[in-house]
């Protein structure tokens, strides 16, 4: 057993639920026990991310390779339970349900659709309860779902804590009813006094560590800058990260990704005073006996050109080990210096104790959008192997100072395509190659981090590059299995442009701005991919690239070691140019989130409701492979695909799968897959 699954284990008090859930337990420092730490979460799956840890893993293996072909739907939930739809007949929640449930002694918690926390029987899944909006009217009631929940065990009671629109909430675990002595009569506010009174929101998940609770920033900036990242602003508000009192509500520190003095102006100069955004859009994790929190930062604004910010931008595209109880930088590492390519460190950061060369190593792995993979010593931010500084090339336009290295490790390979040469082209046919060929000529290409190119220069239509600017990881990225040390990354295949157009317009403040012609509304996202190519730019409606498509990658993290590549579903290989070709799996695209058990790892196809149109349409696959040679071992059909992480769970002898779903043809809900 490894020192993370060494912890010991204490049995949740009751506090109204049914009692036998057994979980992993650490002291905090105030010497109470906290609700799950690292390591197995046995029968339970005590955090979104299965444990703080977020290695979406568990011992259980009642499911097996032998019997996975015989799994079938035990209950449906939809997403908003039947009380809101009827109280609120007019509420319209999004089929892209973000939720991942947690599951303590027989109940599941999640929030819904709308960002409401629901309770429901693990067996069955029948409501127990529904948290009421905090006013009777649809205002309230409306909302979007974010990615799941937190919970805290002390003084006699176990707490839900999760973020709905601008507010932290704390509710009793018992009804679902708030805890009036948090905050404002049971939630906090969020938004913070900021020149330009930036909103917040958030859909990630709370981190509970000892008595604090940690959330990252996903907040905007001015009008043309903020979410939408390709807009006509050079301004914005930077984010922070920020811990609350669970008991209270109280703010216990706030860590600022923007830094300020002498270390700031080195990576900023002066635009410390006006650039912004950072957020972590993905998950946090942490150590919870080392008090340590991880954070995942993304790009800073624009993300697409900086002349504005000179430097490095420090802290932007980073990840960042953070003291839970002071608020103090411990060790941080840039993965992207000066991003220009909206190279998001949007894949959540897993914890694993491994054994190099003999020695213990207490690590996180951390990926992000481009297919590399970072390994450090969790404690001391010392790489576990090296890390070195490569020259990339450089950019063309006016005004901007790209980094003239970025960091590439000695160790994993990558899991995924980077740049884009002929060599990487589709080559099924002679025909596909040479329309891929006329495709790419139309376009600046190279290795990867070419910087955008402004549309017209030389004759090209901008930049075109792989990973595009939607990641080939992403939130999804990341399993461990600490039996075995291996290490999953799933990922998609796709190029995309990246043109930039000299900004000319009455309130533009950045000079060049996103795109070929009019720049896209504040808060607007390019045309979903559903609606367009979904694989990109590639000829006659295939991929530019060779296969696989959506993939899975996996490593013995002991070693660094990449063991094996698995497609992760068919792909176009049934399209008319290709069906005749006898192809193997080319892999579907989207966004597929592993999960890993003693006996399997297992992957779903992505439903199209996902942000940014990837995935299937309609009906989809839930597959199994074999963990030591990526083989799959079995697969069945869900009404639609996945559209969050999947989680598993034992309750009175019987172990189950939750899986989100949904597409655009098929309302977001919650499935329960068994055995009869």
């Amino acid at each position: 057993m490894s020192t993370v699954q060494g912890h010991r284990l204490w049995r949740a008090a009751r506090a109204g639920l049914a009692a036998g859930a057994v979980l992993a337990a650490v002291p905090t420092a105030t010497g109470k026990a906290q609700l799950s730490a690292m390591g197995s979460p046995g029968s339970a799956w005590p955090y979104f991310g299965g444990t703080e840890a977020f290695d979406r893993y568990s011992p259980l293996s009642k499911i097996n390779a032998e019997n996975f072909k015989d799994l079938t739907i035990q209950w449906s939930r939809p997403s908003v339970d039947k009380s809101i739809r009827e109280t609120f007949p007019d509420i319209s929640p999004s089929n892209y349900l973000k939720s991942t449930p947690v599951m303590v002694d027989g109940v599941l918690y999640a929030t819904n659709g709308v960002g409401l926390v629901e309770a429901f029987d693990a067996l069955t899944g029948a409501t127990i309860w529904i948290q009421k909006p905090f006013a009777p009217t649809l205002k309230e009631a409306a909302g979007t779902s974010t990615r799941g929940v937190s919970l805290w065990h002390g003084d006699g009671t176990v707490r839900i804590v999760a973020v709905r629109g601008e507010y932290l909430y704390a509710l009793s675990a018992k009804d679902g009813s708030l805890v009036t002595s948090f905050g404002d009569g049971g939630r906090v506010f969020l938004r913070r006094q900021t020149p330009d009174n930036a909103p917040f929101f958030g859909f990630n998940g709370p981190l509970i560590i000892g008595d604090v609770i940690v959330i990252g920033g996903n907040g905007g900036g001015k009008e043309g800058g903020g979410f939408a990242d390709g807009g006509n602003a050079k301004e914005a508000t930077p984010e922070d990260i920020r811990a609350y009192n669970v008991r209270t509500g109280a703010l216990v520190w706030t860590f600022h990704l923007m830094p300020n003095g002498k270390r700031g102006a080195d990576n900023w100069g002066d635009s410390t005073h006006y650039a912004g955004n950072m957020a972590a859009w993905a998950p946090l994790s942490a150590d919870v006996a080392a008090g340590i929190v991880y954070v995942p930062t993304s790009s800073p604004t624009n993300s697409y050109y900086g002349g504005h910010r000179p430097g490095n931008n420090l802290y932007a595209n980073s990840i960042i080990a953070i003291n839970a109880k002071s608020g103090k930088e411990i060790w941080h590492f840039q993965l992207t210096h000066h991003d220009v390519w909206d190279y998001d460190v949007a894949s959540v950061p897993v914890l694993a104790d491994l054994k190099v060369a003999g020695k213990a190593v207490p690590s996180v792995i951390v990926t992000d959008k481009t297919g590399r993979i970072f390994v450090f010593n969790r404690l001391t931010g010392t790489p576990v192997w090296p890390i070195a500084e490569q020259p990339v090339p450089q950019s063309t336009i006016p005004g901007e100072h790209t980094s003239p290295t970025q960091p590439f490790p000695t160790k994993p390979k990558l899991f995924d395509q980077i740049g884009l040469t002929d060599d990487d082209l589709i080559d099924f046919t002679p025909q596909l190659r040479e329309e891929a060929k006329q495709i790419r000529e139309k376009y600046v290409t190279g290795p990867m981090f070419t910087p955008p190119s402004v549309t017209g220069d030389g004759g090209k239509q901008g930049t075109l590059l792989l990973p595009g600017d939607w990641g080939s990881a992403n939130w999804n990225t990341g399993a461990f299995d600490p039996e075995t040390g291996r290490y999953f990354a799933t990922s998609m295949t796709m190029p995309d442009v990246f043109a930039l157009h000299k900004a000319t317009k009455a309130g533009d403040t950045i000079a060049y701005m996103e795109g070929s012609e009019e720049p896209r509304q504040p808060g607007q996202f390019r045309p979903q991919r559903a609606d367009m190519n979904p694989y990109g730019f590639g000829p006659e409606s295939l991929p530019m690239t060779k296969p696989p498509y959506g993939r899975i990658t996996a490593y013995d993290m002991n070693t660094g070691d990449q063991l094996w590549v698995a497609a992760n579903g068919d792909g176009p290989r049934d399209h008319p140019l290709l069906r005749s070709l006898n192809l193997p799996p080319l892999g579907n695209i989207g966004r597929q989130v592993a999960l890993v058990t003693k006996s399997l790892l297992m992957v779903g196809d992505t439903g199209d409701a996902v942000m940014g149109g990837f995935g299937v349409k309609g009906a989809a696959k839930f597959r199994a492979f074999d963990k030591t040679s990526g083989r799959q071992v079995g697969e069945i059909q869900l009404p639609a695909g996945a559209t969050a992480g999947p989680m598993t769970y034992e309750v009175n002898g019987k172990q189950l799968i939750v899986v989100s779903i949904g597409s655009k043809a098929h309302d977001a809900a919650w499935v329960a897959l068994g055995l009869n």
